[in-house]
């Protein structure tokens, strides 16, 4: 979303947060992707952010655009502060594309899906960085397990308080977004069964992550924060990993609950859903009405469904106290964003989400007995073609 304030007490920078939300523009967009970094005859992890990261400062478009994340096999890409849908998107494919290229130039290959098939943990190395060298001495176990890959996207939000409303009320969706985001079926040459094994591996083990509690507004959100600076329990807030959270640096509600995504287009949908639903709860707050707020425990009974079944299972459609199939859910949540989604342009971006998701696609082959080593090639292909087909598509259509 651009440069974050440079405050380092967190007391000061949660203070400051509060300001800057207040001053915040609505509906700016930035979306990351996370991708492993692969040896190319193998297609194993491989450790090489550096090299990426050197490589980054000097080329015209991604310069400020890739970061590190916990392992030296992943690299993250950023589309920067977007004012509109449209712009993101094309943002997303032009990261992409870019950094693809720049891992040809470098001598490997990229995949975004939510975990590999067989890359091993323990012969991955955690990035040199200060960030995440204070992950690393407080977690450890739970830190070196996560070789993980997401997709998470930042809307900016005018209101300390809205934002709190909003974040409260997309706690409600993060399951239906996990399940129309699955991605990794499988673990360390297993195929797990589950549809999203990254969720199990992250927010299962990770402190203070998974879905949030609601909280009333910013004091109550603030007073939380407070507690765990004062009992050392954190040491900055970036510390705090929920699946959707206001983020104190930009200011933004960032939605992190979905697996990353190798077909490209399916990339570019899952983020302008949740754009769409940001701006929706948004919009609802403004006019009066009240948002969704669920417990904990129903939102779990849906987030299990989603881990283990995904799209191929049925979500509970909490409202109604009933199970539905998920694909009537994809539905259900669709007709309620649609008026935000058209107004903001991004309805055109959402057909993929009907189409199945890589776990369906890999669940089906694997209980055929397919070795999730024989699937793994096709996966990194798709990845490293489907940008180049959106963009295609997107110049025919003009």
């Amino acid at each position: 979303m651009g440069e974050s304030p440079k405050i380092t007490d967190p007391l000061a920078a949660l203070e400051n947060a509060r300001v800057q939300f207040e001053q915040a523009e609505d509906f700016t967009i930035a979306v990351e992707e996370e991708f492993a970094i692969l040896e190319p005859g193998t297609l194993e992890m491989t450790p090489g952010f550096e090299r990426f990261d050197v490589a980054a400062r000097e080329h015209p478009t991604l310069r400020e655009m890739v970061a590190g994340e916990l392992i030296r096999s992943e690299v993250e890409v950023r589309t920067g502060k977007c004012g509109s849908f449209a712009e993101a998107a094309a943002a997303m494919a032009q990261r992409r594309a870019d950094l693809l290229d720049l891992a040809d130039d470098l001598g490997y290959r990229l995949c975004a899906a939510g975990t590999h098939p067989y890359s091993r943990w323990e012969d991955q190395q955690v990035i040199d960085t200060p960030h995440y060298a204070i992950v690393e001495s407080t977690l450890r176990y739970v830190a070196w397990r996560n070789n993980t890959f997401g997709l998470h996207v930042h809307v900016g939000i005018n209101g300390a308080d809205r934002a709190i409303a909003v974040n409260s009320a997309l706690r409600s969706v993060l399951p239906e977004l996990l399940a129309f985001s699955g991605s990794s079926p499988w673990l360390e040459g297993r195929h797990t069964h589950l549809h999203s094994t990254r969720t199990e591996i992250f927010t299962k083990f990770f402190p203070r992550c998974g879905i949030p509690d609601s909280f009333s507004g910013w004091d109550q959100y603030a007073e939380f924060v407070r507690f765990l600076i004062d009992t050392r329990s954190i040491r900055e807030h970036t510390e705090i990993w929920w699946s959707v959270r206001p983020h104190q640096a930009y200011p933004t509600v960032e939605t992190r609950i979905c697996d990353g995504q190798p077909e490209f287009a399916r990339s570019v949908a899952l983020s302008g859903l949740m754009v769409a639903l940001t701006a929706d709860f948004a919009r609802r707050f403004d006019a009066g009405e009240p948002l969704p707020a669920y417990p904990g425990r129903d939102l779990e009974e849906n987030m299990w469904r989603a881990i283990r079944w995904g799209m191929s299972g049925e979500l509970i459609d909490l409202a109604a106290r009933r199970s539905i199939p998920a694909l009537e859910r994809l539905e259900q949540v669709l007709d309620q964003v649609a008026d935000t989604a058209a107004d903001l342009g991004i309805a055109r971006y959402l057909p993929p989400l009907r189409e199945p998701t890589l776990s369906q696609r890999m669940d089906e082959l694997m209980e055929d007995g397919a070795d999730p080593r024989e699937l793994w090639p096709d996966v990194v292909e798709r990845n490293q073609r489907s940008v180049g087909e959106w963009l295609s598509d997107r110049e025919g259509a003009l």
